[in-house]
C-alpha cells in the first residue's frame, strides 16, 4: 500500500528551520540545483507523514520516488552520485577516502561541541572555548586553496558553512590573527549563490548584521 509520502511526484525534503544538519542538505540541493520542495516541520511536531518513511521521526528526511532517507551523511552522499554534475567530494579514490575521513572528522570533533552548546549543558562553556580554538587552529588552511582542503567547492564546505553560521548563535566570536584568514574563507562561502538559495528566513536572521 502506498504511503502519503512514496506518493508524492517530486523530490523532497522534510527540513527543520534552523537544524544545521539540513542545512548541509539544503546547500547540497542548491548547490546542484536539484529541484526539490522543501517542508519546513517544528522539530517537536513531526507530521506522521515522515514516520511512515522514518521509523526515528528525524530530520532531515529525504523522500525520492520510492527512496526515503534520513540520515544527513548519507542524504548527502546521495544526492552527489545521483546528481554528479558538479561533483561535491574527488573523483579520485585516495583523495574520496581523505575527504570522508575529514568529514568524519569534523562531524565527531565539532559537531559534537556544537550539541553540547546548543543543549546548554553542563561543559557547554568548555565547548564553545573548544570549538573556537579549534577552528583558528585550522586558519592557515583556509589560506592554502579557495575553499577547504580544495580548489572546488565540496561537502567539506557545506558541512563548515552551516557550521560557521551559526558561530553567533553559539556564543562564539573569532578573534586574533588567525581570525581574519577563517572569516576571508566565511565570505567567499557565504556570498555563494547555492549559500543564499540554502537560507531559510530563520537563518537568516542568526546573522542579519552580516
Amino acid at each position: 500500500m502506498a504511503t502519503q509520502a512514496s506518493r508524492r511526484n517530486t523530490m523532497t525534503l522534510f527540513t527543520a528551520a534552523e537544524d544545521m544538519y539540513c542545512h548541509h542538505v539544503r546547500i547540497v540541493l542548491a548547490e546542484k540545483g536539484i529541484a526539490a520542495d522543501w517542508v519546513q516541520v517544528n522539530a517537536g511536531l513531526i507530521p506522521e507523514e515522515v514516520y511512515e518513511v522514518n521509523p526515528y521521526g528525524s530530520l532531515p528526511t529525504l523522500i525520492d520516488r520510492d527512496l526515503a532517507l534520513y540520515q544527513s551523511d548519507i542524504i548527502l552522499e546521495y544526492l552527489d552520485e545521483r546528481f554528479p554534475h558538479p561533483p561535491l567530494l574527488p573523483v579520485y579514490p585516495v583523495a574520496r577516502a581523505q575527504a570522508r575521513q575529514m568529514l568524519y572528522r569534523i562531524r565527531r570533533d565539532w559537531f559534537s561541541l556544537v550539541t553540547r552548546i546548543e543543549a546548554n549543558e553542563a561543559g557547554a562553556a568548555e565547548a564553545r572555548r573548544d570549538l573556537r580554538e579549534s577552528l583558528l587552529s585550522i586558519a592557515p588552511l583556509f589560506d592554502e586553496q579557495p575553499f577547504f582542503m580544495s580548489d572546488e567547492f565540496s561537502l567539506l564546505d557545506c558541512y563548515l558553512a552551516a557550521l560557521l553560521w551559526r558561530l553567533p548563535k553559539l556564543g562564539i566570536e573569532l578573534q586574533g590573527p588567525a581570525a581574519k584568514s577563517v572569516k576571508s574563507y566565511m565570505v567567499r562561502v557565504f556570498e555563494r549563490d547555492g549559500f543564499q538559495q540554502s537560507l531559510t528566513e530563520k537563518e537568516r536572521r542568526l546573522r542579519a548584521d552580516w
